[in-house]
């Protein structure tokens, strides 16, 4: 991967790049929820009751990291609270796992949240995915008491970012 360039930019999160990488993340996240791969109908209920909305500048952002051109990697921002913004949609996809990525992501999604003023930022995830959860240990997330009771919220992080 030294020799592959990797850009990590800010794009609309109604691009059809955008658009194709998060049903990408929905089909990944609901397989493993349900154990099984996920259907169309499924993919399209799931999006449709979590919108990405709040992703949108100002105040929100989505970036999407791009290997040789191919997107390959996503995180957005969303506001949550006053000077706190919630991460999300954080997604490497498989074939691109085990080069740093998802840190480079996350190190981005940081410094979009400090331009936007945020002074912390907050993530739910679930038990299973436990790469994620690592990711975020790794990088100075704590573990904090629940601050949402969305569906599939189970174990929450926080990062003070000043």
């Amino acid at each position: 991967m030294a020799r592959d360039t990797v850009e990590i930019r800010e794009t609309a999160v109604d691009s059809p790049e955008a658009a194709a990488l998060l049903r990408t993340y929905f089909d990944d996240v609901a397989s493993r929820y349900y154990g099984r791969p996920a259907t169309e109908s499924e993919l399209d209920t799931a999006m449709a009751e979590d919108p990405s909305d709040a992703l949108n500048p100002p105040h929100g952002a989505f970036l999407m990291a791009w290997l040789d051109g191919e997107p390959v990697g996503c995180a957005g921002l969303a506001p949550l609270s006053d000077g706190v913004l919630q991460l999300g949609r954080m997604f490497v996809l498989p074939s691109a796992r085990g080069h740093g990525l998802g840190a480079r992501l996350l190190a981005a999604a940081e410094q979009a949240a400090l331009v936007r003023g945020a002074t912390a930022i907050r993530l739910n995830t679930r038990h299973d995915l436990v790469e994620a959860q690592a990711l975020y240990r790794a990088h100075g997330y704590q573990e904090i008491p629940a601050y949402t009771d969305e569906p599939y919220a189970e174990v929450f992080f926080e990062k003070r970012l000043r």
